[in-house]
């Protein structure tokens, strides 16, 4: 068991972590939010983490905003707290905060918890040498407000490294002309097309599409529940420690 508090506590993301830990053994300690939580689950609202007392809390989750993630950030690093973030949309100033957090404290930053995103990223990393062109899809709720999202990105990353790697070159778009600008979404790294959808009923969904002369394959997630990402959180609070470093990605810590 550990005592953890969870910022973005009142939150759809944070009310899920908050039930579905508690339901692991986890005690939540504190729910740090700027809003009242719905459901507490025993723990105690707070507007802040200065206003709960480190000594309780033996880990940090943190599933709000860039913002958030640097208070968050500076408060872990002060009090040698485990830190595990999962918000998206993160800039160069809150990864570099996270890096200084890292050295002196553990810290797990993923853009998706959910395991089977992870392992999605892992065999689309496998397969992208051996096809010419990959393009990512990534889908929703309409209430996410970056895109696209931080999974798309590091799907991408991934096959562009993995292709990289293996002496592929970048991949050229064969479109001359857009009818309608932006048609063919973003271009990622190394030529990868990034699609961003928003629908509302949708949660977390993610397709990698490959194609060579004559064949495709097609990598595709679902994540129907925010319930969903608390089994990698859940591994995540396993692995990080009080000990100084970074882990990027959940996939590191599927192995």
């Amino acid at each position: 068991m550990t005592r953890l508090a969870i910022v973005g506590g009142a939150g759809r993301m944070g009310q899920a972590l908050a039930e579905g830990l508690a339901g692991r053994g986890h005690e939540i300690v504190g729910l740090v939010d700027d809003r009242e939580p719905a459901a507490l689950f025993g723990a105690v609202h707070r507007a802040a983490l200065e206003a709960l007392q480190p000594g309780s809390v033996e880990a940090v989750v943190d599933f709000s905003s860039p913002e958030g993630v640097l208070a968050s950030a500076r408060w872990c690093a002060a009090h040698r707290v485990p830190l595990v973030v999962g918000a998206t949309g993160l800039a160069a100033r809150e990864r570099e905060a996270l890096e200084a957090t890292a050295r002196q404290v553990g810290v797990v930053v993923a853009a998706n918890f959910a395991l089977g995103a992870a392992l999605v990223e892992r065999f689309a990393a496998v397969a992208a040498p051996y096809f010419e062109r990959v393009e990512v899809i990534e889908l929703h709720h309409d209430r996410k407000v970056d895109a696209p999202s931080g999974t798309a990105l590091a799907t991408a990353r991934a096959v562009a490294a993995a292709r990289a790697a293996a002496g592929r070159p970048a991949m050229s778009d064969p479109t001359t002309r857009e009818t309608l600008a932006h048609a063919r979404g973003a271009e990622g790294p190394e030529g990868v097309r990034i699609h961003a959808v928003r629908l509302p009923g949708l949660v977390a969904h993610e397709e990698v599409l490959f194609g060579s002369p004559g064949e495709g394959l097609t990598l595709r997630h679902d994540s129907y529940d925010r319930q969903s990402f608390v089994a990698g959180v859940a591994l995540a609070l396993a692995k990080v420690t009080a000990a100084p470093g970074l882990v990027e990605g959940l996939g590191e810590l599927l192995d």
